[in-house]
């Protein structure tokens, strides 16, 4: 998959802002999908949507504890906002340089 197609699935999941919460309770720990419906106040079925874009998205990931495959613990995935970073990063470069020149520009124009 290309990085552009990877944001897009970044961009879409994080456009909401239950699955933006549930992101940054899933930054402080780990928990359950039952833990992040009750915290967001979501129903299951609601949350389990949410969570499945989240995973599809790469930005979380899902464990099964050993006492008991049933559950499922999930966590942020290590590195997932690498390739979101690097297009900030990018873009604000990009105005920060668009923003110089136009000052240039603006300035030069007074002369």
């Amino acid at each position: 998959m290309s990085r552009a197609a990877r944001l897009d699935l970044v961009f879409t999941a994080l456009a909401d802002p239950d699955r933006r919460r549930a992101v940054e309770l899933l930054g402080q720990q780990p928990r359950s999908a039952g833990e992040l419906a009750g915290a967001l106040g979501l129903a299951a079925p609601a949350m389990s949507r949410h969570l499945r874009l989240l995973k599809q998205a790469g930005l979380a990931e899902e464990t099964h504890p050993e006492f008991d495959a049933r559950v499922r613990i999930y966590s942020l995935k290590e590195g997932a906002m690498a390739d979101l970073k690097h297009w900030l990063a990018d873009t604000e470069t990009m105005w920060a340089d668009q923003l110089a020149a136009f000052k240039a520009h603006a300035e030069n124009r007074r002369k």
